[in-house]
């Protein structure tokens, strides 16, 4: 029996299943991952401090730079793949307990996802947000100032700071949004981790939390993760074709 095959007969027997996904689920939208060899960490370390609420709040020239790569983000043309789609297939089989997803691109609610099923731990690019008033609006809105020529808009109501609606480092996690999270990964009998290097904190840790509730793990990663020995299996296979292949057994 091959590691797809054993994963297959796991997730055909769960039902219900809790789905963590990472920035690998999107690789073949068009979406690049941070920590591959492709990633955006691994060709250009220095983008890193975009991601750095400190650093982000502190220097100008970030922010700058921040609402140039945002216009320029590819989640605004991307589409759905294989792997979003066999999501909202386990779904439709009434055996999905909830998404878990470490992406900020919203293809998983594009590709027919619930929305209520799906908990975005590190926020979403789709809006933005004051860091002073914490007033929300479309990034829509701020990117059309961004065009006509504002290299740092600030925020239309109180002039703060404005930022994508993103989990920077050093920001904290939206305490409801950690909180569904949790509750999945503690109410499933199967914990799938997909497209995840499973290093960033406190993703990460929902594996644990399903392990410590007596659920199996499924990885499903290119890459080495430090949870590959206590997981039931790991699959290597591109998601892409490993994802359909599971949610149809």
């Amino acid at each position: 029996m091959t590691d797809l095959d054993h994963a297959g007969a796991l997730v055909g027997d769960a039902r219900r299943v809790t789905v963590l996904t990472g920035a690998g689920i999107s690789t073949d939208s068009g979406i690049p991952d941070f920590r591959g060899p492709q990633g955006l960490w691994t060709k250009n370390p220095g983008a890193q401090a975009m991601f750095s609420l400190d650093s982000y709040v502190a220097d100008r020239d970030v922010r700058v730079r921040a609402w140039r790569n945002r216009r320029e983000h590819p989640a605004w043309t991307a589409k759905p793949n294989d792997g979003h789609r066999a999501l909202v297939d386990l779904e439709r089989q009434d055996r999905l307990t909830g998404i878990v997803t470490q992406n900020i691109d919203g293809l998983h609610q594009s590709a027919g996802s619930s929305p209520d099923l799906v908990h975005e731990i590190h926020g979403t690019i789709w809006e933005a947000i004051c860091l002073t008033c914490w007033r929300r609006v479309p990034m829509a809105e701020v990117l059309d100032r961004v065009d006509a020529g504002e290299d740092d808009p600030p925020c239309s109501e109180c002039d703060g700071i404005q930022k994508s609606a993103t989990i920077s480092f050093g920001q904290k996690l939206d305490p409801d949004v950690l909180d569904a999270s949790l509750d999945a990964s503690r109410r499933c009998d199967l914990f799938l981790a997909v497209g995840t290097s499973l290093q960033v904190q406190p993703a990460a840790s929902l594996c644990g939390v399903a392990l410590n509730a007596g659920v199996p793990l499924v990885v499903v990663n290119a890459e080495p993760t430090p949870y590959d020995q206590v997981a039931q299996v790991v699959v290597r296979d591109p998601i892409g074709e490993a994802l359909p292949r599971l949610v149809a057994a």
